[in-house]
């Protein structure tokens, strides 16, 4: 029965539904059937009080309990919903949030959590940091990290998420003084969205580089190779897909004394795919071949996020999966090669007097947050689309062991095919590696011409970065986008989604255009190092200050009972109170104390080029002492203090989401009937709609069942 079927029931004296079981001719037909009793409706004017206008309705509701036609019509209700294939004692099939939407299933959240923190920083980031800083030593500042920060914070964002069901803005009705650290987080993220994008494409650039029957880094005697160059394939003089057994002892002994070698995979990357300029300021020309692969990446990205959640939870079935598959394909391959232990025990072996630099544990620090995504916002979204009841407890502790477990598994992968360059070069593990990005698009390539039908190889690896991407690049653009779409909040952007998405797409693109000119890898290395660096510090600091100790721990504590029905841990309590905080603000101070400018090979920044990084980790820092001036002058009171008391309170509207979940202290006050006390409620749980007031102000209509 339609909630107007409903209705009409009600205004038309005469009408009920008739006494015991009923079978309706149709399952989308329900017959009403006259009855003796009646009752009248009130006539309710423009003038009408709100107060007396609540209590005639109430009035209506108990007449028609009354005369037993309220009863009659919910037997009919369910009777209909179980000719639609539902059983009346359990939910529909349906989203619990009908405007906003939830995943589809809790596979698809895991799923999409998984491919967004692992992403391609766990191939090339913490490899790189384990080998610049220490080996095996690296594991115990990065495990002692995940432990006491990134797994804490991990569960604090996906609780924080899901039970507010708002994106990065909306959540902070917790705290509306602190809603800066929601902007703070999409600056972040727009960030690393941008030159996160220009990854994707250059590995989209070389996939379809690899479309030949001999990969065009595999030889010197390409026109951009320069007469440092010196390959394996070339010294071995071995036809493409061999496996070479070793390198001749003089040429052995020419490259262990040459400072000048240079690898064909190496010059490929510097001079024909990058055309790297000599300066940052010097953008040069932009690489068209890199600006068309940006294009599809940008493309391929809408596209999976066209219908937010709905389309991007169907789509990470396979990119969530399948680089594991590529992965174990390599490291199989990579551990039968000559060399492999020698370089899988560079990766193990520990130097442990590298455990004293604070460098190494702020990278520690840096490397769980970027690699969870703690403090992108994006966690906070994609748990906003869970289902109220979700255990996210269990989720947050399987994501991040996960997410930690690829990053060692795919160092395992690295390593062991840079011990079989080493030993085909006749050189140290430390001299075969590039920095940076070009640890996957230098060490890897070269590794892959050794290997048998190496254009096979090489189009599944790049295809595997690519799915590694964009994994994460669906929960950084879906950040913007839903926090974009909730700081709103009306009917008209609920509708127009597609549109929020493909503006947010098509801006992503023009800002990447200069990451792809002849000076692009200089901007992109420095956007890596401070956009996502210590702010992502700062703001993870300020969030666990702001939710335990203005908000309240306790407070907090409850709120995630009344979700998952029972407490967080006392380990998690202690954490997200004084461990936590702790720890990162040492790591931030001793990161601030022995800072060292970035360079880039053997190219130092200009000051100038510094500063611009500093001004981008600020920008995202910057937004919460600005967005908390901005608000205690919006604020009412009369004295400063009074204004701060007040810009920190929770808003009215915090809380669960839908009126079914707000409970307990966020139970909504009912106006009672002077006569007899009932409680509205709506006949048809499942078209009742309530006001709810968006986080920018606006009100718009929530469905939800009561």
């Amino acid at each position: 029965m339609s909630g107007g079927d409903t209705r009409a029931a009600i205004a038309r004296p005469g009408m009920a539904v008739a006494h015991g079981p009923v079978a309706p001719s149709s399952p989308e037909q329900v017959t009403l059937l006259p009855v003796q009793r009646s009752f009248s409706l009130p006539r309710f004017s423009r003038a009408t009080p709100s107060i007396s206008l609540a209590e005639s309705v109430l009035k209506v509701w108990h007449e028609a309990y009354n005369s037993g036609l309220l009863p009659q019509l919910m037997a009919q209700h369910s009777l209909a919903m179980a000719q639609n294939g539902a059983v009346p004692s359990e939910a529909t099939k349906r989203d619990q949030n009908l405007k906003r939407g939830n995943w589809g299933n809790q596979i698809e959240f895991v799923l999409t959590s998984v491919g967004y923190a692992v992403g391609l920083g766990n191939v090339w980031r913490f490899p790189y940091l384990c080998y610049r800083n220490g080996g095996g030593a690296f594991m115990f500042p990065y495990f002692i990290m995940l432990i006491f920060c990134g797994i804490p914070l991990f569960f604090m964002e996906l609780s924080f998420g899901q039970f507010a069901s708002q994106g990065c803005l909306g959540v902070w009705r917790i705290s509306p003084m602190f809603k800066g650290v929601g902007y703070g987080m999409m600056v972040v993220s727009t960030y690393i969205g941008i030159y996160y994008n220009v990854v994707i494409c250059i590995a989209f650039y070389y996939f379809f580089s690899s479309m030949t029957h001999v990969l065009p880094w595999a030889y010197c005697n390409n026109p951009w190779n320069t007469r440092d160059c010196a390959g394996v394939l070339d010294a071995s003089n071995l036809t493409n897909g061999s496996r070479p057994a070793a390198l001749p002892s003089n040429l052995s002994h020419l490259l262990n004394h040459s400072l000048q070698r240079t690898s064909p995979s190496e010059e490929y990357w510097r001079l024909y795919v990058l055309k790297l300029s000599g300066d940052i300021g010097n953008f040069g020309e932009v690489r068209l071949p890199l600006l068309g692969c940006l294009g599809v990446s940008w493309v391929v990205v809408f596209l999976c996020l066209i219908r937010g959640v709905k389309s991007s939870g169907k789509v990470v079935y396979f990119t969530a999966t399948f680089p594991y598959v590529v992965l174990t394909i390599l490291f199989v391959r990579g551990v039968t090669l000559e060399g492999a232990f020698t370089g899988i025990m560079y990766y193990l072996t520990p130097q442990w007097d590298k455990i004293l630099e604070a460098k190494v544990w702020g990278d520690a620090a840096s490397q769980i947050f970027y690699s969870l995504g703690c403090a992108w916002g994006g966690l906070i979204t994609m748990a906003s689309y869970n289902k109220f009841h979700n255990n996210c407890y269990r989720d947050s502790v399987i994501i991040s062991i996960t997410n930690c477990a690829t990053s060692v598994y795919a160092g395992f992968v690295i390593f062991s095919i840079l011990g079989f360059m080493a030993s085909h070069l006749g050189v140290d593990v430390s001299r075969v590696a590039d920095h940076g990005p070009g640890l996957a698009f230098v060490a890897y390539p070269e590794a892959l011409t050794l290997l048998p039908i190496s254009p096979l190889w090489s189009l599944l690896f790049f295809f595997m970065l690519i799915l590694l991407g964009l994994g994460t690049q669906f929960c950084l653009l879906e950040t913007l986008v839903t926090a974009i779409v909730d700081e709103v909040g009306n009917e008209w952007i609920l509708q127009k989604k597609t549109y929020v998405t493909l503006g947010v797409a098509v801006a992503g693109f023009l800002l990447g255009i200069p990451l792809t000119s002849q000076a692009g890898i200089y901007w992109l290395l420095l956007m890596d190092n401070y956009a996502a660096s210590f702010s992502l510090v700062v703001i993870s600091c300020i969030m666990c200050v702001a939710i335990m100790y203005i908000y309240g721990h306790q407070n907090y504590f409850q709120d995630i009972q009344m979700m998952l029905g029972f407490p967080p841990p006392l380990f998690f309590q202690i954490c997200w109170r004084f461990v936590s905080p702790a720890i990162i603000f040492f790591i931030l101070v001793f990161t601030v104390i022995q800072y060292q400018p970035i360079t880039y090979n053997h190219y130092q920044y200009p000051g100038w080029a510094v500063a611009i990084g500093f001004l981008m980790a600020l920008s995202s820092v910057l937004c919460i002492p600005l967005y908390a001036m901005f608000r205690l002058c919006r604020t009412d009171g009369d004295t400063l203090l009074q204004r701060l008391k007040n810009a920190t309170k929770p808003s009215r509207d915090w809380g669960p989401a839908l009126l079914e979940h707000r409970t307990g202290r966020y139970a909504p006050t009912i106006i009672p009937s002077p006569d007899d006390g009932f409680e509205v409620q709506p006949l048809h749980p499942d078209k009742a709609q309530i006001p709810i007031v968006g986080s920018n102000g606006s009100s718009r209509l929530q469905d939800s069942r009561i």
